[in-house]
């Protein structure tokens, strides 16, 4: 049976995953060729950091 102290931490964690999810929803919000960033585009390095913000996230 879950605690309410395990439902709580459970419902945090879900919404700490729906920040990627909303992040990434809306293209028209990410889809620059500028800044870059190390030569590359803004559009590929934004995704890439919500890649790896989620990987941590999800640990």
């Amino acid at each position: 049976m879950i605690t309410r102290r395990e439902r709580g931490r459970r419902s945090w964690l879900l919404l700490l995953l729906l920040i990627p999810f909303i992040a990434m929803l809306w293209p028209p919000f990410y889809n620059y060729n500028q800044p870059d960033f190390i030569g590359i585009p803004f559009f590929y390095w934004f995704q890439l950091l919500w890649i790896i913000i989620t990987a941590i996230l999800t640990a």
